[in-house]
Formats: structure tokens, sequence, C-alpha cells
């Protein structure tokens, strides 16, 4: 991911100097667990430990004569160990995959822990969010066209929910990912002992796998990346509700616009949804990683390296543009602009039509049946949206037509915008809950 959208300690997670960090700590631990268990002698553990890990340059530098990332980390790593004969018994009955897999297991849960924290800041934003606009009246939209009555906080309800879930697999994920492999070529233990991959898994706080060839499958860091891909597209949903509400015809909604910030180089007077473009764009971004990942969990026979070329790309950038959607998703709804008098001005445009749902039960309660109260009232509905004359003028003079008597009070009660929104309190009272 570009630096542009890379946050510091997310960056820090997929950094070249941090891989080579956790690198020599996988190493050290099995190297550790060998001298404990007598496979290796006990003196080379502290030069081992002592040596610093080698800087990326170093590694390139070897790398570019060997074409070969862990034999080109373990020579430069064996150049900053003293005496240099301790880093002989370095990667003792490994194979790249034993280092690579669990090195990347810890990043990978470093990585989520990030996640699951912007996520749960994120819902309690959501969930403020929707509490303050509990009461704040707006029309419901369907197919982009006004339906029935409602309340923004509803709709932020909606949003708060599926962030929680959204963050909840995550954690689950995590799981599925937080998993240590070192069991050598092909997974058979043949030169190294189980009770090794055990110690090490329970030393980085992963557990150890199940069962793996050369490599872990696939399935695991495919569920983990599918996991941020929906955790990205509520955060789009979210940016694209705001994006609609912020057009000029809707106004309803803005996002947050900063003292001598500029909307057009060519417009003074654009405030344009730059955020939530931004927003909507980059979860494309990371729902684009899904597929390619999930490809690496067919692979040759124990294992071919179709994978690594193809997670080197994808699982930064995954976690990094997640990162960077929940920051800017947080930054959205903390600092939204809600303009109540307008939604409320909205929610009245179309003279009453949004009413007709109630006023054709109250119909059928009176007697008709449904088929002649349906078509009353779509007649009636169909000459306001036409000719704009208020939906209560139509629907009377369409009854009289049709030698039928209205009870208006009755009507007045249906046409209450705050009736259709009084049994929503249970909803209110569960987003309250989320944390």
């Amino acid at each position: 991911m570009i630096e542009r959208y890379t946050l510091p300690e997310m960056g820090q997670v997929w950094s070249e100097a941090h891989k080579y960090e956790l690198w020599c700590r996988v190493e050290a631990i099995v190297l550790e667990a060998h001298a404990a268990a007598g496979t290796v002698p006990a003196d080379v553990v502290a030069p081992v430990l002592a040596a610093p890990a080698p800087t990326p340059e170093a590694v390139a530098a070897v790398e570019a004569v060997t074409q070969h990332d862990v034999i080109a980390f373990l020579t430069a790593w064996a150049d900053n160990t003293s005496p240099r004969e301790a880093a002989a018994w370095v990667h003792h009955g490994m194979t790249s995959s034993d280092l690579l897999d669990t090195a990347l297991a810890v990043q990978l849960t470093e990585a989520t822990d990030l996640l699951v924290v912007r996520a749960t800041e994120l819902v309690g934003a959501l969930r403020d969010h929707a509490l303050t606009h509990r009461a704040t009246l707006r029309v419901g939209r369907t197919h982009g066209v006004h339906a029935e009555p409602d309340v923004w906080g509803h709709r932020v309800a909606d949003f708060a929910f599926a962030m929680a879930r959204s963050r909840d697999r995550l954690k689950a994920a995590r799981d599925a990912v937080g998993v240590a492999k070192i069991s050598g070529a092909v997974g058979t233990y043949s030169n190294i002992d189980p009770s090794v991959e055990q110690h090490v898994a329970s030393a980085l706080g992963l557990r150890p796998a199940e069962v793996a060839t050369q490599v872990v499958i696939r399935d695991g860091i495919s569920e983990w990346v599918s996991a941020l891909a929906v955790l990205a597209t509520v955060c789009e949903a979210i940016a694209l509700e705001v994006r609609h509400g912020q057009r000029t015809e809707v106004r309803e909604l803005a996002e947050p616009f900063g003292s001598g910030q500029k909307g057009s180089s060519a417009m003074p007077h654009k405030r344009n949804p730059i955020l939530c473009e931004r927003i909507c764009g980059l979860a494309r971004i990371v729902r684009a990683q899904v597929v390619p990942v999930m490809e690496g969990i067919p692979l040759w026979h124990e294992r071919d390296i179709s994978h690594s070329s193809v997670e080197r790309i994808a699982l930064p950038d995954a976690a990094i543009g997640t990162d960077y959607l929940l920051h800017l998703t947080s930054r959205l709804v903390n600092g939204l602009v809600v303009d109540a008098e307008r939604m409320r001005a909205n929610l009245d445009a179309t003279g009453g039509l949004i009413y007709s749902s109630t006023v054709l039960l109250e119909l059928v309660e009176s007697g008709l049946s449904r088929e002649v109260a349906y078509a009353l009232t779509q007649a009636a509905a169909m000459e306001t949206w036409s000719s704009g004359v208020p939906f209560r003028e139509t629907l009377r003079k369409h009854a009289a037509d049709a030698n039928q008597t209205l009870d208006e009070a009755r009507l007045d009660e249906v046409c209450r915008p705050e009736r259709y929104l009084e049994r929503l309190s249970g909803v209110f009272g569960r987003v309250s809950q989320l944390s």
C-alpha cells in the first residue's frame, strides 16, 4: 500500500525491518527449544540472541546473489553473530516455510489486534450517533424513492450492528490465522520434534497447526482477508449513505469540511464528499485481495510458491487499507453534520404520499376490500405525484368519486410521522448495549 494511506502503527507491522525482527524471534525460540532438549549445544544460544537483526538492505544485498530470501536472511544474520560458528545451529531441522508461515501468523495477529481496536472505536461512535438521533425524523427511501417516515438514528443503528458483527468476524478470523508451523520439509517432523512446534506456538501466543504440509493451507488466511473485505464494505455502506445525503437535491448530511479546505480548483462553492469517496474507492482495493489470496488454497502437492508473491502484496494491502478505512470512517461519523430541519422538509416534500401504506390499511379496516382500497389510494397518489396537490386532498376527491366516506380524525392519526416509529424502542435499547 502506498504511503499516503498507511498509518504508522500498521505500517510498522508490515515493514521489512519488523519482518526480520520476527524472523529472528522465531528462529531464537526454536534454537532455545533445541538447546533445552539437548539437540544443539547450549552455548550457541547466547551469541545468537545477542546478534542484532539484519537490516533490510543487508538481506537484499545477499538475496541479489542467492535469489532466496530466507537463505539471504540467515546469511546476513550470521554476519552479525559472534562467534559466527554459533549461527550454524540456527534454522536446525527447519524448512523456509516454518519460518515464513509462523512469522506471518504473528504479523496477522498483530495487524488484527490493531484493527479490532479501531473497529471497536467505530462501533462506539456509530452507537452514540444512533442514540443521539433516535428522534431525528427523516424519510426512509427504497430504490432511492421516498417510502415511509423513519429516523436517522435507525439507519445508523443498522450500521452499528453491521460493524460490530464485522469486528467479531475478524476476532474469529484471528484464531484461524494464529497458527505456528514448525514441522520441517513437507511437514512430517522428520528432523524436528513436535514439542518444538508446541513450544514456539506457546511462546508466540499462537496454536500449533493441527496438520501442515510444507505450508499451512490457506483457508484460514482466506477467511481473514474475507473478514477484512466485509468490514471494509460496511465502511463503504456508511460512506455511500452520506454521499447520497450530501447531494445538493437532498442536503441532509455533510461530511466534515475543515477550515481552509477547498472543494474544487474551478468552482469555489463546492463541498464535495471526498472523504466518503475515498472510503468507497479503498473498499474496492480491500475486496480485490480476496480472490487472489483464496487461489492460494490449491497448491501443487505439498506446496509450491504461487501463493507467496500474492501474499506479499495482498495481505499488507488488505490490512493497511482496512486500517485506513476504519480511521476515515470514524472521522466521518464523529464529524458528520446532520441537518434535521432539511430532513423534515424532505419528509414533507411529497405532500403526504409517504403515508399511503397506512392509509391503505385504514381503508381496508373501514370495510373496503383490499383491491378497492388499493385502487382508490393509488389513484389519489398518482394524481398527487403528477400535480403536486397534497395527498389528503386527492384522497378526499377520489373517495367522493367512489362514494366512500373518510374518517378524517383517523387519517390525521395515520398521517402523523411519529406514529410509524413507536415500536423502534427495542432497536435503540439493543444498540445502547453495543460495545
